[in-house]
């Protein structure tokens, strides 16, 4: 097997490819090559007859690997060491990407000419002097009060970094999709080409008056602090980093939900610690801060002192902070939390993808009661929820309250065996919706 760079790859790969093989139809055959496939490290899946003959056999195996490099020495390994033909390689991700995730489509049809009077001209001007005379209207009678804008300029893409905004458009597809998936949204990505903070803003600013909220997602720090606090002062309607609080709100549900595990949840003793004040860390430590937690990070950037303090946390060592009762690291530090540190009890969650900064059973094997990575905390559990709530209340702004709230949402409707639950499960998403339109309106002014 190819043992290059395996210390920093995630203990099993992920990434699935689906090989078609024709192979002799003879006994043995299937086991010899499924155990090459083995021995060079793939991890074999679906796997489905498409044609069985007499002299031969075709198959389509999907098969987990790391990376390109991987795939290779897999692909060399089948055709040197087995009587197997490879007709095709297909990459699945690829393939269910093929013409995109999303469209822009239309909600009513103009099928005789009046319905073509009434939806286009003359008639649609009758609506757009109301709208004119009460701009309120728009939320009614147009794609206004259903749409949410994903802005974005590629700067800080999870796992991947500044690839611009192009590249980062099949991220936003994917979060449009989810957010017409879960609970019923459009959703328009919107790619800004430009790294300069306050042109962001300004462009975000003017361009949207169309839609009923604001999703910033993929922007480096700070750049994205200071962008999401302008376009909250600015604009009326909300607007939410999801790199940052939606990561937070699905963390404080791991959180409430691991504490309750281990039979910890209501101990005012705990110290919470959290390693790393980026986007997502800055948020989780303000949150539970908010939440009522006492806690304490780190971050050897020198205006993280700063940072932890707006967030309302204690800024200490690394090494007191790794010793807390909670510890929470979102660095992207590969090992940064050895064994050794572990002390006997902890929670420990280290969010870093793909390979977070401790693997969760090295963690348990070091003495730790709890411990999580990153695949536990999915933000497709809170921004649709979060949004939809917002845009129904017509609400200026998502409050640490709405967080809060959904959180909790999250948190009860996870199963015995879960830490949060599926996002798949819809009554996630409906909960969040509910419990936190009611949470808003008991915390409403007036």
């Amino acid at each position: 097997m190819n043992e290059k760079n395996t210390s920093v790859r995630p203990r099993l790969p992920d990434n699935d490819v689906v090989f078609v093989v024709k192979n002799p139809h003879r006994p043995g055959m299937l086991g010899r090559l499924c155990t090459v496939i083995g021995e060079e490290g793939g991890l074999i899946g679906d796997t489905q007859a498409v044609f069985i003959g007499h002299d031969h056999i075709i198959r389509q195996m999907t098969i987990a690997v790391y990376d390109g490099e991987h795939l290779g020495a897999i692909e060399r390994a089948i055709r040197e060491r087995t009587q197997a033909e490879i007709l095709a390689i297909k990459d699945v991700v690829f393939e269910q990407h093929r013409g995109g995730k999303i469209a822009v489509t239309r909600t009513k049809s103009a099928t005789s000419v009046g319905e073509l009077r009434n939806l286009y001209t003359p008639g649609v001007a009758r609506v757009c002097k109301a709208i004119e005379q009460n701009p309120e209207l728009a939320y009614e009678y147009t794609m206004l009060g259903n749409t949410i804008g994903i802005f974005t300029n590629g700067s800080r893409v999870l796992g991947l970094g500044d690839i611009g905004p192009l590249a980062s458009l099949p991220v936003m597809e994917g979060k449009a999709m989810l957010y017409h998936q879960f609970v019923g949204l459009g959703a328009m990505p919107i790619l800004v080409d430009s790294r300069d903070p306050e042109e962001f803003v300004h462009i975000v600013e003017k361009t949207s008056v169309g839609f009923a909220g604001i999703h910033l997602e993929d922007i480096r720090t700070p750049d994205c602090f200071y962008i999401e606090e302008e376009l909250i002062r600015r604009l009326k309607k909300p607007v939410m980093h999801d790199d940052q609080h939606g990561t937070a709100t699905v963390l404080l549900a791991a959180v409430l939900n691991a504490l309750k595990k281990v039979g910890r949840l209501g101990d005012d003793r705990l110290t919470f610690a959290q390693i790393g004040l980026g986007a997502a860390g800055y948020a989780i430590a303000k949150l539970l801060c908010e939440y009522g937690f006492r806690v304490v990070a780190y971050d050897p950037d020198p205006t993280a002192p700063q940072r932890a303090q707006r967030a309302g946390a204690e800024f200490v060592s690394f090494r007191d902070a790794v010793a807390a009762d909670v510890v929470i690291a979102t660095t992207g530090k590969v090992g940064l939390i050895t064994p050794e540190m572990v002390q006997r009890g902890q929670i420990i969650f280290a969010l870093s993808n793909p390979v977070p900064e401790i693997f969760p059973e090295d963690a348990i094997e070091a003495g730790a009661a709890f411990a999580a990575d990153g695949k536990s905390v999915n933000n497709a559990l809170a921004f649709p929820g979060l949004f939809k709530a917002a845009v129904e209340l017509r609400a200026d702004s998502i409050t640490s309250a709405m967080k809060i709230a959904a959180a909790e949402a999250i948190a009860a409707l996870a199963e015995p065996d879960e830490l949060v639950p599926s996002p798949f499960n819809p009554a996630v998403h409906a909960n969040v919706v509910a419990r936190v339109k009611a949470v808003a309106q008991a915390t409403s002014p007036g």
